[in-house]
């Protein structure tokens, strides 16, 4: 068995917020917590942590909140889900798996974090400090959005510019399609393929050192520490010009199962 505690020393653990309620989302998040709502089968949370462990980052603590324990469940049951299996009820409980070794199986290690229903999503980063053990570098994404990232080179693009933080700018795509018009107010076009805006939106995908620590407040959205990162000229910007998309909306949800089923640019694994 290998040694959970050794490895969460020598390796970079990724924080996953899994708490909010996705009150947008409430056509799939009435009855299981937003990283659980599916893409292609598996849930979203699933995918991010894929990415994750496609570039060797395998150590993850996940903020649990709104409906924690479904995801507890999944993981715990995960094998017993994805595969044929017989099971003897009669005295000791015998279970015998009958896949035929096919069975695509995950190498996450996960410490899962209570941290309450309402608390701001800052203040679940600073009640899971403990968890991070003597690691100096730490990472933290949100439980909705999925990138084309490198995030081998998002580490080193870190480590090279020395600051407390580096947080990922993504291009997100306009939710509807964009008009414009000449100087006498007449449109001169309509563009209904919702293209891509220029400008960078935080897409999650963030890394920090544990000076960070010094500038959580309880009650701090994780924004709020960012804004006093900025003050301090303490983080920096990794510019992601691929793939990037959030589930916020259910047709957000419909498009990436789309995305899936015919590109799924997020999947960096094979």
């Amino acid at each position: 068995m290998v040694d959970f505690m050794e490895i969460s020393q020598t390796s970079i653990p990724t924080i996953i917020l899994c708490g909010g309620k996705g009150t947008r989302l409430r056509e799939e998040t009435e009855f299981k917590p937003k990283p659980m709502v599916e893409i292609g089968g598996k849930p979203i949370l699933w995918h991010i942590m894929k990415i994750y462990a496609h570039y060797g980052f395998y150590d993850f603590v996940l903020a649990l909140g709104y409906k924690g324990d479904s995801i507890r469940d999944y993981f715990l049951k995960q094998r017993y889900y994805e595969s044929d299996f017989a099971v003897e009820t009669g005295g000791p409980r015998k279970i015998e798996f009958l896949s035929n070794g096919k069975l695509e199986q995950d190498n996450f290690r996960i410490i899962f974090g209570e941290t309450g229903l309402e608390t701001p999503h800052g203040e679940r980063v600073l009640m899971l400090e403990k968890y991070l053990k003597d690691n100096n570098l730490f990472m933290l994404t949100y439980g909705d959005g999925v990138a084309d990232i490198d995030v081998a080179k998002l580490v080193e693009f870190h480590k090279a510019k020395g600051k407390i933080g580096t947080i990922t700018g993504v291009h997100p795509v306009s939710r509807w399609g964009l008009v414009n018009a000449d100087e006498k107010d007449i449109v001169t076009t309509i563009d209904q393929k919702k293209p891509m805006f220029y400008d960078y939106v935080n897409g999650g995908f963030m890394v920090f050192d544990k000076r960070v620590f010094s500038y959580i407040r309880e009650g701090d959205m994780i924004e709020d520490t960012l804004l006093r990162l900025v003050e301090q000229k303490e983080l920096a910007l990794y510019k992601h010009e691929g793939f990037w998309y959030g589930m916020d909306t259910y047709r957000d949800f419909l498009l990436l199962n789309e995305l899936w089923e015919k590109d799924p640019k997020w999947k960096v694994w094979k």
